[in-house]
């Protein structure tokens, strides 16, 4: 039979509206719990508390797990602060540095067994618009999975990243929801995997738009965007790469059904395409980042010569005015009436010439 707990002092749960029935625009942040349930041979039980919830599961009148009836909890929270996670954490035996971690988060990708409870870190991330007038960037927040025997907590940090659609997704395959927690994990597993996947493909679209601005004919200025882009790579890398070693270790592990494995498998083929891709991005974006150097190097040594090419056609005027301005009694042609326009015609036949030889050799 399913192992009953006995009954603990909940005061942190206490009856309240639940929160999701209340407009976004008049929640109030009271309380960490964002959603909570019981799900009973795969149907969804709304209780008024998180108690209720714990009590309707842990009475004992669950069939055993052989008779293909599973009944657990499944408790979400956003920012929890450590007042709340550690009661939640006296109510289902939660381990003292699994709870630390998902309090403080800015953990790396892993999957830990602390006695009968596995607790798995993920990497969420999002493509958002911090500012109007600026590009999209990658944020990344976390997502802490406590796995139980009955009960599953998912623990969230970040703006983004949000499960309330994977959860009624699941709630409308009943079948999936009979195979226990494991089936909330694969389902979170595969909404973060494909989080990747949307971000991904909207690297690849600014990818390609560097590219092209770089090659264009038109000269634009890509180095601050392309190092924005290794930046975001970079944090994809993070986020993306070590969580294949945990979704591995989860595939195997016993007490994880078959069919879910299947369906981890899934996931991390996916997880193994967009690691791949990343991967290629910042080879992708390190000659992208050396053609427009090239390119800028190019440009200016294209404007030294015409720089250079203007200051030898100046020079010309500058130099004879300069001889004729040391203003000696005897100098050759002062006295002459034509002295003045034949000068002129010196000086534009130099400069003429000059013009002519630097524009042959593609100076000018």
């Amino acid at each position: 039979m399913t192992r009953v707990r006995p009954a603990r002092t909940m005061s942190l749960f206490k009856t309240r509206s639940r929160p999701h029935a209340v407009p976004a625009q008049q929640q109030r942040r009271d309380t960490a719990v964002i959603d909570w349930a019981a799900y009973i041979d795969g149907h969804r039980v709304n209780t008024d508390s998180v108690a209720d919830a714990v009590r309707l599961v842990r009475d004992g009148r669950l069939t055993a797990p052989e008779e293909g009836s599973a009944g657990f909890v499944w408790v979400g929270l956003h920012e929890p602060s450590s007042t709340e996670l550690t009661e939640l954490a006296e109510v289902f035996g939660l381990h003292p540095l699994a709870v630390e971690d998902a309090i403080h988060a800015h953990q790396r990708p892993k999957l830990e067994r602390y006695d009968d409870v596995h607790f798995l870190v993920m990497k969420t991330v999002g493509y958002v618009q911090r500012d109007p007038a600026q590009a999209e960037v990658v944020e990344t927040g976390e997502i802490m999975i406590f796995c139980g025997e009955d009960f599953v907590v998912t623990v969230r940090h970040g703006a983004h990243g949000e499960l309330g659609p994977a959860r009624r997704q699941l709630e409308a395959n009943p079948e999936r929801l009979r195979l226990g927690p494991t089936a909330v994990v694969h389902a979170v597993a595969d909404r973060v995997v494909d989080g990747y996947v949307c971000v991904t493909d909207a690297v690849q679209e600014d990818i390609d738009e560097v590219e092209e601005a770089v090659f264009a004919p038109d000269r634009t200025d890509e180095a601050r965007r392309i190092y924005r882009l290794k930046r975001e790579v970079i944090q994809l890398k993070r986020a993306v790469g070590p969580l294949a070693g945990p979704l591995r270790n989860l595939t195997g592990r016993r007490f994880v059904p078959d069919d879910i494995k299947e369906y981890l498998r899934d996931v991390e083929d996916h997880l193994t395409r967009v690691r791949e891709q990343v991967e290629s991005y910042d080879e992708l974006l390190n000659p992208i980042l050396h053609a427009h150097m090239t390119q800028v190097t190019v440009a200016d040594n294209q404007d030294m010569r015409k720089i250079s090419a203007w200051g030898a056609i100046f020079m010309v005027p500058t130099a004879i005015a300069g001889i004729y301005g040391m203003n000696f009694d005897f100098m050759p042609e002062t006295q002459w009436r034509y002295g003045y326009f034949m000068v002129l015609g010196v000086i534009a036949l130099a400069c003429l010439s000059l013009y002519r030889g630097f524009r042959r050799n593609g100076w000018l």
